[in-house]
């Protein structure tokens, strides 16, 4: 328990995934997840980015956010995300810092606030599979809010921000321009039930898994077990060259 140990709020919705694996998770906790051979497209923070910009543009030149927002309900303005080394919260019992940054946070007209995260990716019905995650991700976002100047979180919301790439777009005239092309999104708004009690015993969790002495087994059939083992015997192997 001496050592502190630091997570994400997205990384801890690992442990929610059916799929979760407490070799990997082991291996990542005790290199403070700075893994090798990760390379994570830039073109998707651009995008996030973007749709952060303007949203807080169209609210600050129209007065209202833009309509496709208007599942979250009756919102009358928004604060600028906190950064992640203000955002944060320690829990004492298991000595785990959680932190994160959402990428949205709006004002309701009762000054509750709700914490939305932005995904590019295709909206389904069914969802998918990382949603465990998502919920985990958001909950911890409503945990240190409320202890981080967000006091109340009401809701939390996905927003996906699904590209248009159909046959009417492809001849639409306005998405080709003289230097490349535009490329349109729609959104859909998923919200997410509060459920701040299950964040606490997640960071026990985390304890657990830390505190373990040998690596444990991993996850029957994990992709990622298979190919470190795979390394391991290669390298193995070339010391008996």
């Amino acid at each position: 328990m001496n050592t502190q140990i630091r997570i994400s709020a997205k990384a801890l919705g690992e442990l929610a995934l059916p799929s979760f694996c407490p070799r990997c998770f082991w291996i990542k906790l005790h290199l403070n997840n700075k893994l090798p051979f990760q390379i994570f497209p830039g073109i998707f923070s651009s995008i996030d980015s973007y749709t952060k910009n303007m949203v807080q543009t169209f609210f600050d030149t129209n007065g209202k956010f833009p309509n496709w927002l208007n599942g979250l309900g009756e919102l009358k303005g928004y604060k600028s995300p906190p950064h992640h080394t203000r955002f944060n919260v320690l829990d004492h019992d298991n000595n785990v810092l959680l932190t994160g940054t959402p990428d949205g946070v709006f004002i309701r007209s009762d000054d509750s606030h709700i914490i939305i995260d932005y995904k590019t990716a295709k909206y389904t019905t069914t969802q998918d599979k990382l949603l465990p995650m998502y919920e985990v991700q958001l909950n911890s976002y409503a945990v240190i809010g409320e202890r981080c100047g967000l006091n109340p979180v009401s809701d939390l919301a996905l927003i996906y921000m699904e590209p248009i790439t159909d046959r009417v777009a492809l001849f639409d005239k306005g998405n080709h321009r003289e230097a490349g092309f535009a490329m349109g999104f729609k959104a859909y708004v998923h919200k997410i039930g509060l459920n701040l009690g299950s964040i606490q015993p997640l960071l026990a969790k985390v304890r657990d898994v830390y505190e373990q002495d040998s690596l444990p087994v991993g996850c029957l059939g994990c992709n990622d077990c298979q190919l470190l083992d795979g390394m391991i015997n290669m390298a193995n192997a070339s010391r008996n060259l």
